[in-house]
């Protein structure tokens, strides 16, 4: 789950961490307003979307009066905001975020993301600040500076001391900025993140503030963290992926035109590889689990038939825990019930495989049957281009 950048702030302000004085603004009279409230000569005004590249788009905006923060913030309100992050079809922009403007000597990076090799946190430092760290990754690796902090010892102010003579601060920065990875690394453990940025961490005058934040909390532990659950800005996530996080299924959109359903995430995506192989494109990632059941199935034919681009169904499923039989029938229900007017072709394999292509067989239904998963694939690019 993403938050937003004035949601990021929030908890980095409950830990410590100095971040700009800021109003969130949902029309242009607010914004203005927040301008009044915060004084000084210059503000900044940011779209709020879960995505980066913002300043790029068009997204952020200097401005030196109340009345240019609310005719830059009318300009964003309701419109779709398109970066490298979110495709083609944008994100759109409900909020803004009023800040005050900085005053920047340097630009910084921080981030705390896991080390899945290792089992431990790990923080990305780079004194490369205020630029997109992949392209820091790709052309100065030399940049990056890399520390896992292990679960049991916790972060050492040695390691902080590391990073910050990495990042080239001196003294008293020194001490500040390990008060900051400090805090981060609390907030990290205590709200359950999967990241934490801080994109750019800037120095100005002798203080170090986090002008930028992103945080991403794991889905998994949200029932654990109710308030920061409530934040969840629905309008930012795509509409298929949140019906299926409803109903405990495992999809992603993609830009194809043949839909997958699968069992195993592993299977799902040799599925995808196999599409792709024949001459196919696939249009989303659909796992139903290994606890499929009638309704789950039917309720995926219901969600992969809403995308409009879809022009074939490839049903791939092996067995083990989950019943063919079962499978058959809820494929069997949703082509009744939906009323399904394009191709589907079906390749069931495992516990009670007969059974469910015999239920398939007698349906009287144009389910299109495969013996194996290359003649499936086949099948189904052969029916996507009719």
């Amino acid at each position: 789950m993403n938050l937003h950048e004035y949601q990021s702030k929030q908890l980095f302000a409950r830990y410590g961490i100095p971040v700009p004085n800021g109003l969130v603004a949902s029309n242009g009279a607010e914004a203005a307003d927040a301008a009044r409230k915060l004084g000084g000569a210059k503000w900044v005004v940011k779209a709020q979307v879960h995505a980066g590249g913002r300043g790029k788009a068009g997204g952020v905006k200097l401005v030196d009066s109340p009345e240019a923060a609310s005719e830059a913030t009318e300009k964003m309100i309701g419109q779709r905001l398109h970066t490298h992050q979110t495709g083609p079809e944008g994100l759109p922009i409900h909020q803004v975020f009023v800040e005050q403007g900085s005053k920047i000597d340097r630009e910084l990076y921080v981030s705390l993301v896991l080390n899945r090799d290792k089992g431990h946190v790990a923080f990305i430092v780079s004194p490369a600040g205020g630029m997109d760290i992949e392209e820091v990754a790709a052309h100065t690796p030399e940049k990056l500076i890399r520390v896992n902090v292990h679960p049991a010892a916790g972060l050492q102010d040695s390691q902080c001391r590391v990073m910050g003579f990495g990042l080239g601060l001196k003294g008293d920065q020194i001490k500040q900025f390990t008060k900051i990875a400090q805090a981060l690394y609390k907030l990290y453990l205590d709200t359950d993140c999967s990241l934490v940025e801080i994109n750019p961490l800037i120095v100005t005058g002798d203080k170090l503030v986090a002008l930028d934040a992103k945080i991403n909390i794991e889905d998994n532990a949200l029932f654990r963290q109710k308030e920061i659950a409530g934040w969840r800005d629905a309008s930012q996530e795509d509409e298929m992926e949140r019906v299926a996080a409803q109903h405990e299924l495992n999809y992603v959109s993609l830009d194809g035109n043949i839909a997958c359903m699968v069992n195993g995430a592993g299977l799902a995506m040799a599925t995808m590889d196999v599409i792709q192989l024949h001459g196919g494109s696939p249009a989303n990632f659909l796992d139903v689990g290994g606890g499929a059941t009638k309704e789950r199935v039917s309720t995926a034919f219901n969600l992969i038939l809403s995308n409009p681009k879809v022009k074939a169904i490839l049903v791939n499923i092996f067995g083990g825990i989950v019943r063919c039989d079962m499978i058959a029938e809820g494929i069997i229900a949703a082509v009744k019930d939906v009323g399904v007017k394009v191709p589907v072709v079906v390749r069931i394999e495992g516990t009670n495989a007969e059974q469910g292509r015999k239920l398939l067989s007698e349906s009287g239904l144009a389910v299109i049957a495969a013996k194996d998963l290359t003649e499936a694939a086949k099948k189904v690019v052969a029916s996507a281009k009719k």
